[in-house]
């Protein structure tokens, strides 16, 4: 392999990696490394473009400002791009950041810097029209964001008309950048009252956050103790005061949330000084942060150095590193999931790290223990994630004796004994056998929980003790309970025994879509069984569809398809089904109507891109309302494509089959017809 070979294949895997853990952080809330090893990936990246800026290629992560757009909500495109932060490690980076920008221009000699913390939460843009909030939006990918109005104003601290002070007026449009996020104080209360429910604890403040105001339903966004505070104009009808200084004050006196603690400095020695200071103050602070954002505070200035590829010159983030401890990995245990998902789970040697006595820690999966040639007795680096979630960065070869054994990943199932295969398009293994008891306590708490059958007083605690108990050994099992089996249960008397057997009855009025839910089929979550119960009038006819069939539905994809179907071939799953249908538990939905008459009759759509006033739901609507279907996949049978902005595939499957490309103005006048 050639070094020009070496470098290009470098690059291509930075590039993946970021492009992955940017999806997983960003997009899913789900993020599998710390900020700070993110950081490391992506100055290595710049590092590299800039000495081969020949190599640099347009769907680079440093070409882009932001993550993908989730497909749940309304996109809205920024009226300017939400930017993201250059980075610096320690003193010595911030230093030549300043350098840099004083070479763009001389004023950075003698200006001054605000310093605030930078919280770790989810970036929101806040848009007022005549004092009035029309709009609520996420950040996305800089340019376009998720409209998530609905769930933005339950947060108490935002007003819903600005300013609260009467004599003050507020500009006939003005758009605000915050960070909306939870406090250590609220996230542990929200965890102990799941415990006293018998719910989950949540993570970390960050990702509950995230996945708080990206709620499909605003009444669960409401449930959350959000916080946000605004640091940011993005644009303004009025003139924008100088400073940052005075664009905090100006925010404030709108009675909109502001965060108190920022600080000032003369010069960057000053600054880096006040970093260093706050780095060990930062743990007493009821949100978590990994680091200060410095920034020139002349607002002209900070404009006038513009911007560097997707940072502006004018701001740096002073990253603190994430705490790192070495210890002995003493042995890899195996969990498995309620999906069947088995993962590796170290067994630590207890050390202690920022306070917190840790003994256990995540290893991703079997891919990462090889990939890092992680073994058993081996030193390791080990980090706390947003200052939450334990895991190892690495093992220390240098460090090993000769005693340290190769980890082989298990063949069966530790639980039930059953063969485990990795899934092809994924880096995950698991277990076959849906009757798995690993697997059991997991289906049934994910059964009944909120977004499932909902079944009021069943938490994780209880269904546990059922289990335990051998009360039950499937969902359906639930059905045939009786009060006299629970009253002998720990914490069980009379009537919260006849509470918990009502809310189970109860429950057989739930929906087909909610049951969908519950039946833990790999890849189908609320959305997908919500599109599938309109689809299937009840669980007989869902359990007879193809592959082909289930594909042509918005959402569901080949690998989708072939686990629904290949979850009906299961036996024990056949058995539970004809055991639900016994104990009564057999919801169906009302056929949907189609219409045999409108001026879209016979014809199928596919749509792909952004349309410029219609949402994917109001065109899918449109269409059906007027006798049309709506298809996921292009095929021959299909009789248009209905194209907007940004295609993806389906408009090049399109034109390789011939088949007719309407855009919205022509899909109108085909209604007319």
């Amino acid at each position: 392999m050639t070094k020009d070979t070496a470098l290009i294949h470098e690059l291509d895997a930075l590039r993946q990696k970021i492009n992955y853990h940017s999806y997983l952080y960003n997009t899913l809330d789900t993020p599998e490394i710390s900020d700070y090893e993110y950081d490391q990936l992506f100055n290595r990246l710049k590092e590299l473009e800039a000495l081969h800026p020949e190599l640099i290629t347009p769907d680079s992560p440093t070409q882009r400002i932001g993550s993908k757009v989730s497909e749940k909500f309304r996109k809205v495109r920024h009226p300017a791009p939400i930017l993201s932060l250059a980075n610096g490690f320690g003193p010595q980076e911030t230093i030549e950041w300043y350098e840099r920008i004083a070479k763009v221009d001389s004023r950075v000699k003698t200006c001054d810097f605000l310093l605030e913390p930078k919280l770790d939460g989810l970036t929101v843009v806040l848009h007022y029209e005549n004092g009035l909030l029309v709009l609520g939006a996420t950040r996305g990918d800089g340019l376009v964001g998720e409209d998530i109005t609905d769930n933005i104003k339950t947060i108490a601290s935002v007003p819903l008309r600005i300013p609260l002070k009467a004599d003050l007026q507020a500009p006939e449009k003005i758009i605000f950048r915050g960070e909306a996020f939870i406090t250590k104080t609220d996230f542990e209360k929200l965890n102990q009252e799941n415990e006293e429910k018998g719910l989950k604890p949540y993570l970390n403040p960050r990702n509950t956050a995230a996945g708080s105001l990206r709620q499909l339903d605003p009444a669960v966004t409401a449930s959350r103790p959000l916080k946000l505070y605004l640091y940011q104009i993005v644009s303004s009808s009025d003139p924008i005061p100088a400073s940052q200084e005075a664009i905090l004050e100006y925010i404030a006196g709108f009675g909109l949330p502001v965060n108190p603690s920022h600080w000032k400095a003369k010069t960057i020695q000053e600054a880096i000084e006040i970093c260093q200071e706050q780095g060990q103050n930062r743990y007493a602070w009821d949100y978590d942060a990994d680091g200060i954002v410095i920034k020139v505070n002349d607002q002209s200035l900070f404009e006038d150095l513009g911007v560097v590829g997707k940072d502006p010159r004018g701001a740096l983030a002073y990253k603190y590193p994430g705490q790192e401890v070495e210890t002995t990995l003493l042995d890899i245990q195996v969990n498995v999931g309620r999906t069947g998902v088995v993962t590796p789970l170290a067994l630590l040697e207890p050390v202690n790290i920022g306070g917190v006595v840790v003994k256990q820690a995540t290893l991703h999966n079997f891919d990462f223990i090889e990939e890092k040639d992680i073994r058993v007795g081996d030193r390791v680096l080990v980090k706390r994630a947003g200052e939450v979630i334990p895991y190892i960065i690495a093992s220390l070869p240098e460090k090993r004796t000769g005693s340290q054994e190769t980890y082989i990943p298990p063949e069966t199932c530790p639980s039930c004994g059953a063969p485990v295969e990795k899934d092809p398009e994924m880096v995950a293994w698991y277990c076959i056998n849906s009757s798995c008891p690993a697997q059991l306590s997991r289906n049934i708490e994910h059964f009944v929980s909120r977004s499932a059958m909902d079944i009021v007083g069943l938490g994780g605690q209880i269904v546990q003790q059922l289990v335990d108990a051998e009360l039950i050994k499937s969902a359906a099992d639930l059905y045939s309970l009786e009060v006299s089996d629970l009253v002998g249960l720990e914490k069980f008397g009379p009537k919260k025994a006849q509470n918990v057997i009502d809310a189970i009855q109860a429950s057989k009025n739930q929906s087909l879509a909610r049951l969908i839910t519950a039946l833990c089929i790999r890849g189908v979550g609320e959305v997908a069984a919500e599109k599938l119960s309109k689809t299937y009038q009840n669980l007989d006819q869902f359990s007879k569809a193809s592959p082909e069939e289930l594909q042509q539905i918005e959402g569901i994809g080949e690998i989708v398809a072939d686990d629904i179907v290949s979850w009906f071939r299961e036996w024990d799953n056949q058995q539970l089904l004809q055991n639900f249908k016994k104990a009564g538990l057999w919801p169906e939905s009302l056929p949907a109507e189609e219409k045999t008459n409108g001026s879209l009759t016979g014809l199928s759509f596919v749509i792909t891109g952004t349309l410029p006033n219609l949402t994917r739901e109001q065109a899918e609507d449109l269409i059906k309302e007027h006798g049309g279907k709506v298809l996921s996949s292009v095929s021959k049978k299909t009789s248009y494509l209905l194209l907007g902005e940004n295609p993806g595939s389906k408009y090049t499957k399109a034109l390789e089959l011939g088949i007719p490309i309407l855009d919205e103005a022509s899909l109108k006048d085909l209604l007319q017809k």
